[in-house]
């Protein structure tokens, strides 16, 4: 009866770690994270199109996650999306001349932005705003582009 009873706990808490662990595994793979931690510093960047760019996405230098994006809104006065970003407080000298692009992860992945440093001697600080975008490609108008110009051809 004992033996029985051992089991049971170890079968019960088997199946426990079981669920920890994807209970993790989903957290990574949605991008969110239990890091309540704000540390770091924000920078801005204007786009024309930011595509499927959601908040939570990750922000990388050469393939390194260095942030996330924090919120995305809409400037009614210029008609672009303002992107805040949130950078990992250790990475504390990006350029100031530095290219912010909208990248997609394989053909039809996740979108993230992309920072292509520059070589200014200054760096940005926390509110900064990158000057330099550009934005996502959105395969629809690349598509519909083509098709117009072939259209055009024949």
């Amino acid at each position: 009866m004992v033996k029985r009873g051992m089991l049971e706990l170890l079968v019960g808490l088997f199946v426990s770690l079981g669920f920890v662990a994807l209970f993790f595994l989903a957290m990574q793979v949605s991008n969110l994270s239990l890091n309540l931690d704000q540390g770091g510093y924000r920078l801005t960047a204007r786009f024309g199109n930011v595509g499927s760019l959601r908040a939570r996405a990750p922000v990388t230098m050469a393939g390194v996650r260095i942030g996330r994006v924090e919120s995305i809104q809409f400037d009614q006065h210029t008609y672009e999306a303002v992107v805040v970003m949130r950078i990992d407080p250790q990475i504390n000298a990006i350029p100031e001349d530095t290219i912010a692009s909208i990248l997609t992860a394989g053909l039809l992945g996740e979108q993230y932005i992309g920072l292509e440093p520059g070589s200014s001697p200054d760096f940005l600080q926390d509110g900064d705003e990158i000057t330099h975008t550009q934005s996502a490609l959105v395969l629809e108008r690349m598509i519909g582009q083509f098709l117009f110009k072939k259209a055009g051809e024949g």
